[in-house]
């Protein structure tokens, strides 16, 4: 709202940030306000007045001083409150900080910032950099939009269509975020998921015979099913194999497969919908042992040639070794050491731990679950990992 009304998105996301830090001292003490939205957005609007008012009194100085004689002082906005607080402008933001004058990791490690509410720490840790060498990334790229006059309004055809790929990889990076947190105690970040659906289906709405804006929603819903048998009675994670499929959503379910069955029908096909189908696979078969993994394999194949995704040949390895057997999927794993994307990854020695322990290699699967463990930062995977490796190593573990 305050960058639609202003124009300045950087300074409106100081103001709003001040608004929240604001809330944050008041409301424990003074309770929660009978509109929090609204108390949000009349603080944050106030700072902006404040903040704006500040920078037009000292441009105003700087003109005078340059001059030597009284200067035109700059016009600022009266301070009216905001009529328009209840308008959602999330999509329009979203395009805009996907706009191309913004190199693709630059759009996406600000759209992360604004939109997904992701902490610079962890989008450095997303992009594998110094968080400083992020904090400096996000605050360029805040710069070239003020810079650039971009109008705060949703892009024609033309100009969404060169957006909408960032748009859709950085709703996914998002929803990934929030299915599996990468750091901290919790398993899940139920925000992230929830605001990054809510996000792509306004997408869906606003582009409802894209396939791959499709299948991205479908590849949420389907993942999302899932998330009430993801965790035990104390947050312990829960694996695919061994969850209780009666805790899945079916609704959930029912939309995603309606979805990618409809995207996959008229074509072309992405790697959303590809996503999207490996996860209905799953979703729709009675139990794990009935999961049809041929059909499974077949996909990330097609899916590896389209995209050259490293933790796609890492899911197609393991789904060699459900097919052939695990000493093949671990030969499809070892091509995979050479790839610097996955050096060290925390997934590269799970999957080669649960593999060893298909195979029947104890020792070199307890090596692996207790590499896994120490590369996570994320405590229930952690606990997961190395209860799988405690298990396994017996009491001498």
């Amino acid at each position: 709202m305050l960058a639609r009304r202003f124009g300045d998105f950087a300074t409106a996301e100081d103001a709003v940030q001040e608004a929240l830090l604001a809330a944050a001292t008041q409301w424990p003490a003074e309770g929660l306000p009978e509109h929090p939205r609204g108390w949000l957005v009349q603080v944050a609007y106030r700072r902006m007045i404040e903040l704006v008012r500040a920078e037009a009194a000292r441009r105003d100085r700087e003109d005078r001083a340059a001059r030597r004689e009284p200067g035109h002082r700059h016009a600022t906005p009266a301070a009216d409150e905001p009529s328009t607080a209840d308008r959602d402008d999330t999509l329009v933001l979203l395009f805009l900080c996907c706009h191309p004058t913004l190199s693709t990791g630059s759009a996406i490690a600000l759209t992360l910032r604004a939109v997904g509410g992701l902490s610079t720490a962890e989008i450095a840790r997303a992009f594998l950099v110094p968080e400083a060498t992020m904090a400096q990334r996000i605050s360029r790229a805040k710069q070239r939009i003020r810079d650039s006059g971009i109008p705060f309004r949703l892009p024609d055809p033309a100009e969404r269509e060169q957006r909408l790929a960032t748009v859709l990889h950085v709703l996914y990076l998002i929803f990934t975020e929030g299915h599996s947190a990468s750091i901290g105690p919790d398993l899940r970040r139920a925000d992230l998921s929830e605001e990054s659906v809510r996000l792509t289906r306004a997408v869906h709405a606003l582009l409802p015979d894209d396939g791959e804006v499709a299948g991205l929603l479908a590849l949420m819903l389907l993942t999302d099913a899932r998330a009430a048998a993801r965790t035990g009675p104390s947050g312990e994670l829960i694996s695919l194999a061994d969850q209780d499929r009666g805790r899945w959503d079916p609704s959930a379910i029912a939309e995603g497969v309606a979805l990618v069955t409809r995207a996959m029908a008229r074509g072309p096909v992405g790697p959303y919908q590809l996503q999207a189908a490996v996860a209905a696979l799953h979703d729709e078969a009675p139990s794990a042992e009935a999961t049809d993994w041929p059909q499974i394999l077949a996909l990330y194949g097609v899916l590896e040639r389209l995209s050259g995704n490293p933790v796609v040949a890492l899911n197609r390895a393991v789904a060699t070794a459900m097919v052939h057997g695990p000493a093949v999927g671990l030969d499809a794993l070892a091509v995979l050491d050479a790839d610097p994307r996955l050096t060290g990854h925390h997934r590269l020695h799970a999957a080669r731990a649960h593999l060893y322990e298909l195979a029947g290699d104890t020792p070199s699967a307890v090596a692996h679950y207790r590499a896994a463990a120490d590369r996570t930062t994320s405590l229930p995977e952690q606990h997961y990992l190395r209860m799988r490796a405690a298990r396994l190593d017996g009491p001498a573990g």
